[in-house]
């Protein structure tokens, strides 16, 4: 990154992460002479359970899905967007842990990555992003509660209908990319669908999912 692009890289870092702007431009214009600006493409692994955390990246465009897999299965936890940052990040900084999950770019990604050096003076100098960094424990701690509600105690028909809600009539996921989502194995959900396609709730295709009855998907979400 040239010094002439780094007060307009200011401006946007400042507008995507208000926790920053009260720098002012002059010292985020300072601090970018100290980090990374990569731009990511979809598919490329961040980090993965058990490699060492020495960065946190702020993101401008695009997403990181942050997920954990054991036996085979991938259990998404969260998303990381233009605005977010992500909290195994934080916590393993701030902890000097290892990472314990997975994060891949899910939608090409531009960020702007911190160096442990610089986070830590951030965290120590600057209260709004300080508030701004653990606020987000609160934040994915209360996601994180209702992804394990959810896995605990609802019953899985109930979450492939919500999962089907709300994503248009025509859903372009495989089965295995709905188990991955719910955190189950494939044979099961496609055992769902079919019971939901036996009942004329949905029309299965190759690699989608044609919704019929949504008003029956989501007495079924709610429980009904």
């Amino acid at each position: 990154m040239s010094v002439q692009d780094r007060p307009m890289l200011a401006r946007e870092l400042g507008a995507t992460y208000p926790a920053l702007e009260g720098l002012g431009e002059t010292a985020l214009v300072a601090l970018l002479g100290r980090v990374q600006v990569l731009e990511v493409p979809a598919g490329t692994p961040m980090f993965g359970e058990g490699s060492p955390c020495r960065q946190f990246p702020l993101v401008l465009e695009g997403s990181i899905r942050v997920s954990k897999c054991s036996d085979g299965r991938e259990l998404p936890l969260y998303r990381v967007g233009p605005g977010e940052s992500c909290v195994l990040t934080s916590g393993c900084l701030v902890g000097a842990r290892d990472y314990p999950a997975n994060g891949v770019v899910e939608l090409d990604a531009r960020l702007v990555v911190l160096p442990r050096t610089v986070f830590e003076e951030l965290m120590a100098t600057h209260a709004p992003f300080r508030q701004y960094v653990f606020s987000l424990f609160a934040d994915r701690l209360a996601e994180l509660m209702s992804l394990v509600e959810a896995v605990a105690f609802h019953r899985l028909d109930r979450r492939l209908a919500a999962t089907l809600l709300g994503r248009g009539r025509i859903i372009a996921m495989t089965h295995q990319q709905l188990a991955d989502e719910l955190g189950s194995v494939r044979e099961i959900v496609t055992r769902l669908l079919r019971g939901f396609a036996d009942q004329g709730l949905v029309r299965l295709t190759r690699g989608a999912i044609e919704v019929r009855d949504a008003a029956a998907l989501r007495r079924i979400a709610e429980g009904g």
